[in-house]
């Protein structure tokens, strides 16, 4: 194959977005003589679609110097504005902040009437959003897209609206930034954007509608951005953070086993190489999805993981603690994260979750402080989901101060909303509430109705924790306990907490232990506990390896709602599970 022809077959496989292919051909006609300055920026672009980011930044280094020789400096500050971004994927801000600080240095000599001069705008906006400043960067943004308009750069164009959006979001102005995040996509998925800056901006747009609730969005650019990536089977950067994506969306529609599957594979795919960003979201998916069918260990190394990648493990983490019966540690972790959460649009999973962990604390005022917060974001946002979630947590407040026809308006209120948007784990956990507040009312069957469909529908889902409190609270276990909000980590949650007696929709003819979702060995487990035996002990009579009944006495606790042995035992004695 002659030179000319691997250049023309690496042009064509770029066009087609065979991305290690038009590597490959470009670099072979490359190594037998230089490539002109534009298959050079082809060559770095497949190359960084391709997982080569090293290459691609060695590319566009010496993109720029030959862009410099030929007299176009414009043209490398461009090149230069791209090697930024690829250093930033990296995780090398610093380099990344070096080549723009170089590149803004060329415009000084260069001029800055130029659509240049809107990229490396949109890169200090990005700094500035990063520094805490979202609105002096949605500025900026709006600046960067006159100049793209005014030198008809359409990638300029659609970067700086895509920015603007994402910062008015971070402002809390959710429907003025939605609006301009729609219009970056039709750009997208209409072929007009470059393939780079069209996955930075799917990603992007995703990661909003996740942040702001919003559901129908955000299944609808995932489905997008998964046609996207199928259509590119080399493609290395995306397609995890697509993985990501699916998980969640998978999650919110119920198909727990497909998500659990999904995020396995997603965190494969980042581990390797380390460092990559969505790792941290692709374990924290993980962890929730292993908190809510009830595997506790999972859950926690998961967690720990999300931790280490980088990511903060709040809410799920604290949510995972109040199952344990740990409510002091889960009130302290959502109170730091909300310190340290000043952006409004970014605290109503953590106050969905702080408003569980305030009443199962018996802090019923400060659990209405953050209900009331929580409200007033969701007006502001007019989304469906945060609308349902307030609502939820309104009910859970109104329900434990005794007002229970104000909390029934709420807690239905808030199953509309969730079943609107197809979310059927926190429609469920919403007739929950529904269910509390008609037997309070005195309609017990209406209640029975209610809760019986809410057993039905955490049947389906495997979502055993719930099951396990639902069977307590309608077996009258846990008299003294509060109803809260046992949230899914990204979204809203509901609460199981309190029983007032009347009704029971555990299975006829359980075993004993069943009723409160012990198994057979955790029921033997639990005798031994009410008898003052030790772990050692214990695994001795069973046995079992130590660890093995460590575990079985976390799930355990879990499962009472209690945190320490002696509590353990005054349930078994109070439930006769000791007596049978």
């Amino acid at each position: 194959m002659t030179t000319a022809e691997a250049r023309e077959r690496g042009r064509a496989a770029f066009e087609t977005r065979a991305w290690e292919r038009a590597y490959a051909q470009l670099t072979a006609a490359d190594a037998a003589a230089p490539l002109p300055t534009t298959d050079l920026e082809r060559l770095a672009v497949a190359a960084f679609l391709a997982g080569h980011d090293d290459e691609s930044a060695a590319l566009q280094e010496r993109g720029y110097r030959e862009l410099l020789r030929e007299g176009r400096p414009h043209a490398a500050v461009r090149c230069a504005f791209w090697l930024a971004i690829v250093l930033i994927n990296q995780g090398e801000f610093a380099r990344a902040a070096g080549w723009l600080a170089r590149a803004d240095r060329l415009l000084d000599d260069a001029g800055r009437d130029c659509a240049e001069s809107g990229y490396l705008l949109a890169a200090r906006a990005r700094q500035t959003v990063a520094g805490g400043d979202p609105a002096v960067a949605a500025e900026m943004f709006a600046e960067a897209v006159a100049v793209g308009r005014r030198h008809d750069d359409t990638d300029l164009v659609v970067l700086g609206r895509m920015g603007r959006g994402r910062a008015l979001i971070d402002l809390g102005k959710v429907p003025e930034g939605v609006a301009l995040l729609d219009e970056a996509m039709v750009a997208v998925t209409a072929g007009e954007a470059g393939p780079l800056l069209t996955g930075i901006v799917y990603c992007t747009v995703i990661d909003a509608c996740r942040a702001t609730f919003d559901v129908r969005r955000a299944r609808e650019w995932t489905a997008a951005l998964s046609r996207w990536c199928d259509a590119q089977p080399d493609l290395v950067p995306f397609r995890g953070e697509c993985q990501v994506h699916r998980v969640h969306v998978l999650r919110d529609q119920g198909a727990w086993r497909d998500a659990l599957a999904e995020a396995g594979r997603a965190c494969v795919r980042l581990s390797d190489p380390p460092g990559q960003p969505a790792a941290g979201a692709a374990y924290y998916e993980q962890a929730e999805l292993h908190r809510l069918r009830g595997e506790v260990a999972a859950a926690e190394d998961a967690y720990r993981l999300a931790g280490l990648s980088g990511l903060d493990p709040q809410p799920g983490l604290a949510l995972l603690r109040l199952g344990q019966g740990r409510v002091a540690p889960a009130v302290a972790g959502l109170r730091r994260a909300l310190d340290e959460t000043p952006s409004p649009i970014e605290r109503p999973a953590l106050l969905t979750a702080l408003v569980e962990a305030l009443l199962a604390a018996g802090s019923v005022d400060e659990a209405a402080a953050a209900a009331a917060e929580l409200a007033e974001i969701a007006d502001s946002a007019r989304v469906p989901v945060l609308a349902a979630m307030s609502a939820y947590a309104t009910a859970s407040v109104r329900l434990v101060r005794g007002d229970a026809g104000a909390a029934l308006t709420a807690a239905r209120r808030s199953w509309a909303g969730f079943h609107e948007v197809d979310t059927p784990y926190e429609a469920a956990r919403a007739r929950v509430l529904v269910g509390l507040a008609c037997r309070d009312l005195g309609d017990a069957d209406a209640a029975r109705l209610e809760l019986d469909a809410a057993v039905r529908t955490f049947r389906r889902l495997s979502a055993g924790p719930d099951l396990d409190r639902l069977r307590r609270l309608t077996d009258g276990g846990g008299a003294g306990a509060r109803p809260g909000t046992v949230g899914s980590g990204s979204g809203p949650g509901l609460g199981l907490g309190a029983a007032r007696g009347a009704g029971s929709v555990s299975e006829a003819g359980a075993a004993p232990g069943a009723a409160v979702g012990l198994t057979p060995r955790e029921l033997e487990v639990l005798r031994l506990v009410a008898a003052g035996r030790s772990n050692r002990s214990i695994a001795a009579t069973l046995v079992l390896s130590d660890k093995t009944v460590a575990r079985h006495v976390s799930n355990i606790f879990a499962k009472l709602g209690v945190s320490s042995r002696a509590a353990a035992t005054a349930f078994a004695y109070e439930h006769d599970l000791v007596a049978r």
